[in-house]
């Protein structure tokens, strides 16, 4: 059984066959010329992107049938040679008329333009002790005839002269008959000869660098190597030294009152033992010159970002309200946060702004901490002991006394403290002990006095 015989149809249904012979059959597409049979199945009839026959068909002109073309051995003449010396090629001939004219290959023949002088001119401008006039003359016809190799003109040279010497000499003369012949020096002022005069000593010690450099061995290559990439090192690390010097954004000492003023940091005490709240925190200085030294090692950055870095390195210790004080400080004065012409000077007396700002918030907390102090010292926050004398009188007596000072509460130790540590952790004493202040003064004996 097969899928006909469950589906419950014919074997040969007329159908199937009318089917196929109803499909209309595909055009066969020809390959065009010029392109392989494996390259035209794998494009799939699709025009190439290309053009896939060959250009010089294209440039090849059609020939028609009335020319003839023929190739003959024809002789020709030169006009780069002045003995008209014939000889003979292989010309292509149309309908039997040979090409007319010079030499194709007779434009490429160029010659340098020699200056001549006159014996008149010699005497009067080119004369010279080194030279005589005929070696001079020599010089100018081996240069005229070799055009300027003047390797192989000191080679056919009879004189004992260096190239140097030969060129020196050939551009010298040149120079000076171009200057003479001039109506003005102003007029030759741009010519190469003028302009950029040869210097035989120059070339001398560029030739003999060049012969150095190039009998280097491996071992001196490696090391002009390393000696070239740590002169590069210094000369980096002295921009970033200089760089750092000129930076846009003031600097701040690690270690001075003048650099603590600076960053608004004032801590202002009137004894050694006096401490700041704790909700007062000087921000460390090294913070700062953190935040300077990756400012330098960024090299280039804007300025507001160079400034916005500064603001949070000078109140990073401070508190979220004290930076938002400072802020509306600074909008009840009139001043943007952000400086609106951020230029290296407007940027430096925001930063200082700022800084005094947060200077004066700190100190301001400083005198209402210090307020509070006192008050709570005046109000008499601890309860004295019945039948103390009135202070004024206590003042008196204990001016007529001898002080002597109390074992118990040397060291800054109050005695209420050493009470408490004695009792029991958890225990209260009913009657707060009165402070060291207001102890009465013991009475001293008779043997004492």
């Amino acid at each position: 059984m097969d899928a006909k015989d469950i589906l419950g149809l014919p074997k040969n249904g007329p159908l199937m066959c009318q089917e196929k012979k109803s499909r209309p059959q595909k055009e066969s597409q020809r390959k065009p010329d010029g392109i392989s049979r494996e390259v035209y199945a794998l494009t799939g009839g699709i025009a190439p992107l290309m053009p896939s026959i060959d250009i010089n068909q294209l440039k090849r002109r059609a020939l028609s049938e009335s020319e003839k073309i023929t190739w003959q051995w024809l002789p020709f003449t030169s006009s780069a040679r002045k003995d008209n010396l014939q000889l003979y090629h292989w010309v292509r001939v149309v309908n039997g008329v040979p090409p007319t004219g010079d030499y194709s290959f007779a434009k490429y023949n160029k010659s340098v333009d020699v200056i001549e002088y006159t014996d008149e001119e010699y005497e009067k401008f080119l004369s010279n002790p080194s030279w005589t006039k005929e070696e001079t003359d020599q010089l100018f016809d081996l240069c005229k005839r070799f055009d300027l190799r003047f390797v192989i003109i000191a080679d056919r040279f009879p004189s004992n002269h260096t190239v140097e010497e030969l060129k020196d000499r050939y551009y010298s003369v040149s120079r000076a008959i171009t200057i003479a012949r001039a109506p003005s020096p102003a007029d030759v002022a741009g010519h190469p000869l003028v302009k950029e005069p040869y210097n035989a000593s120059q070339e001398v010690e560029r030739k003999r660098a060049l012969s150095m450099v190039l009998s280097q061995t491996k071992h001196q290559e490696r090391r002009d190597a390393e000696v070239l990439a740590e002169a590069k090192r210094i000369s980096e690390s002295r921009k970033a030294a200089k760089a750092a010097e000129e930076t846009e954004l003031p600097e701040v000492p690690d270690a001075a009152p003048e650099g603590a003023e600076k960053a608004g940091i004032d801590v202002i005490s009137t004894s050694p033992n006096a401490q700041l709240p704790s909700g007062i925190a000087a921000p460390p200085v090294s913070e700062t010159a953190s935040t300077l030294a990756s400012l330098r090692m960024l090299r280039v950055y804007l300025r507001t970002y160079g400034l916005e870095q500064m603001v949070q390195a000078a109140s990073s210790s401070a508190g979220l309200r004290t930076i938002k004080r400072v802020e509306q400080t600074l909008q009840d004065l009139g001043v943007n946060l952000k400086p609106k012409v951020p230029t290296k000077l407007v940027c430096a007396e925001h930063l200082e702004l700022r800084k005094e700002i947060l200077t004066l918030l700190n100190l301001q907390k400083q005198v209402q901490y210090k307020e509070a102090e006192g008050s709570s010292y005046r109000e008499g926050s601890y309860s004295e002991t019945p039948g103390t004398p009135p202070k004024r009188a206590q003042r008196a007596t204990d001016q007529d006394r001898t002080f002597i000072p109390d074992s118990t509460s040397f060291g800054g130790e109050r005695a209420g403290k050493k009470d408490q540590k004695r009792k029991g952790p958890g225990r209260l004493s009913e009657v707060p002990s009165s402070p060291a202040q207001s102890k009465r003064p013991r009475k001293l004996k008779t043997s004492d006095g």
